[in-house]
């Protein structure tokens, strides 16, 4: 199959310091190779992302005005829970089957046939939903005439962003980091970018706003298919897909059923907030989501690639393997992630108050958060396994759990303890869905990912904190807060590093870092040298 592991020169990673353990096997090997190279794509893909996202919003405030900036924020955030489930279940269905299906071109093709289709049937009936109930939802809220029109636009977006993230699927399940990452990652954000400064720039208002986003958008979704099909080497194909029907549905139908289910688990306690507690604690609680994020990019990186190799390997009954492979991606996740938290966990109050000085309230519920962020981070990708392994419908018992979880020990919580207790609620909710699905993979394909070996860099974040908290302490009241940030960041990082390189590292470790940096080394020199890869060559 497809795979992330050649280099621009078309040269493999088997140099003596690109392989710093013969031992390990190379179907291992190759794995964690292209799982590791798809969280670099996929770190960077978001910190552009995020980057795109923040001058779109800003452009829109300022262009806009408050109230219709207002009316745009909300509509937009209705689209963006349409876009969770406008796909049923499709993307996570072709992480599923394009890469078991390797060897069977025609079946492959009927997948994606029927990732499309079904994202175009379903977005039409969100679309004409969306549309058939504007009127109602515009007088129950904003009560603005902006607001039918851009709503209206809104529901064409969300059919073309369904394709979109279609095209970005296909790569992704053919393990195309790259290909992933530019459409999702960089040309979504860069179209919406694009369209707000262009159509702001021309005289438009908010409408003109809207349009300019579809306009982009269907660009985007029609010449982004060849584009696909040329990069996958899959052609989608209409022929025979009753017979397909049925496998694709009984997966796509429960994933698609847990997305309903994250609906709530996301947006739940930011609604209990603004609805219980008052507009000032729903800002500060919102800045707290924002840092939180940083939190979870490691393990979000490491899911890029990681669904379609696992599902390679299930299909070949390759379950040692898989289970290697689990482990050390998992210990990477818990390496990098870490450190991020003890930042956060030391200095977040200073970080929170740089939003302003309101917003150090945010500091406990950020800290306890945290804890959730940790134990969802330490078991790795637990529900993308049970999707790969055929246990979609365990994922999806266990979504609507923590949906139902949350939303009742939120609810209590904030009553309780306000503003940490939407913190609290939610991440007791995050570590009891993550701790079953660890332990259903146990019990159902014997995964288990746990080894002493997670001391190591455990170890190595209290040493980081325990630094980073004497820097913070020593120079507490000297009237330079960023400075004190930025400087105990770095000498806890340095620390951290340090810490693990003294405690030893893991082969599996060294291998990705080692042969990925040599990989990277060498394709600068390409391209240094004028030569140039194509959109293939993930």
């Amino acid at each position: 199959m497809p795979s992330d592991t050649s280099d621009a020169d078309g040269s493999d990673d088997r140099s003596p310091d690109a392989a710093p353990d013969a031992d390990i096997p190379d179907d291992e090997r190759e794995a964690l190779l292209t799982i590791g190279h798809g969280a670099v794509v996929a770190s960077g893909g978001q910190s552009l992302q995020r980057a795109l996202t923040t001058a779109t919003e800003y452009a829109l405030a300022q262009g806009l005005g408050p109230v219709a900036y207002g009316v745009y924020a909300f509509a937009w955030r209705i689209s963006q829970l349409l876009f969770r489930l406008v796909n049923f279940g499709s993307v996570g269905t072709l992480q599923r089957y394009l890469s078991a299906d390797d060897d069977d071109p025609e079946r492959r093709g009927r997948v994606v046939a029927l990732a499309y289709l079904t994202t175009l049937a379903v977005g039409l009936g969100l679309a004409g939903g969306l549309v058939l109930t504007s009127g109602r939802l515009n007088g129950a809220t904003v009560s603005h005439p902006d607001f039918p029109p851009t709503i209206h636009l809104f529901a064409a977006l969300v059919v073309l962003v369904g394709v979109v993230r279609i095209h970005a699927g296909v790569l992704r399940a053919v393990q195309s980091a790259r290909g992933e990452a530019l459409f999702n990652r960089v040309l979504r954000p860069a179209v919406k970018l694009v369209g707000a400064v262009g159509a702001m720039a021309l005289g438009y208002s908010l409408v003109g706003v809207a349009a300019a986003f579809v306009v982009g958008m269907a660009g985007l979704a029609v010449l982004g298919f060849p584009m696909v099909v040329s990069a996958s080497g899959i052609r989608p194909s209409v022929g025979g897909l009753r017979s397909e029907a049925r496998r694709f549905y009984n997966h796509s139908a429960p994933i698609a059923l847990s997305s309903l289910g994250k609906v709530f688990q996301n947006r739940v306690d930011v609604m209990l907030v603004g609805f219980l507690l008052t507009a000032t604690a729903a800002g500060v609680y919102n800045v707290v989501l924002v840092l939180v994020t940083l939190a979870w990019i490691p393990l979000l990186s490491f899911n890029m690639l990681l669904p379609p190799v696992a599902s390679g390997l299930y299909a070949d009954d390759e379950m040692e393997t898989l289970n290697a492979v689990y482990t050390a991606v998992t210990r990477l996740i818990v390496t990098c992630v870490v450190p991020i938290l003890a930042v956060l966990a030391v200095y977040g109050r200073s970080i929170l108050s740089a939003f302003g000085p309101n917003f150090a309230a945010g500091y406990v519920p950020l800290v306890i958060y945290l804890g959730g962020v940790l134990v969802g981070s330490a078991v790795g990708a637990t529900g993308w396994l049970l999707m790969m392994t055929d246990h979609q419908y365990a994922r999806m018992a266990l979504d609507w759990l923590l949906a139902v979880l949350n939303t009742l020990l939120t609810f209590a919580f904030v009553r309780a303890f306000g503003l940490a207790g939407a913190a609290l609620g939610t991440a007791v909710a995050i570590a009891v869905q993550n701790s079953g699905q660890v332990v259903l993979l146990r019990r159902f394909e014997g995964l288990w990912p746990f080894d002493a070996t997670f001391l190591k860099p455990l170890g190595a974040g209290v040493a980081a904190a325990g630094v980073m908290f004497l820097v913070r302490e020593t120079l507490v009241g000297a009237g330079t807060g960023g400075l004190v940030v930025v400087a105990g960041a770095a000498l806890g990082v340095v620390t951290y590093v340090g810490a693990l390189v003294a405690l030893g590292v893991n082969d599996r470790d060294r291998l990705v870092v080692t042969a990925l940096a040599a990989r990277y080394r060498r394709a600068i020199l390409v391209a240094l040298g004028g030569r140039s890869g194509t959109f293939g060559d993930r």
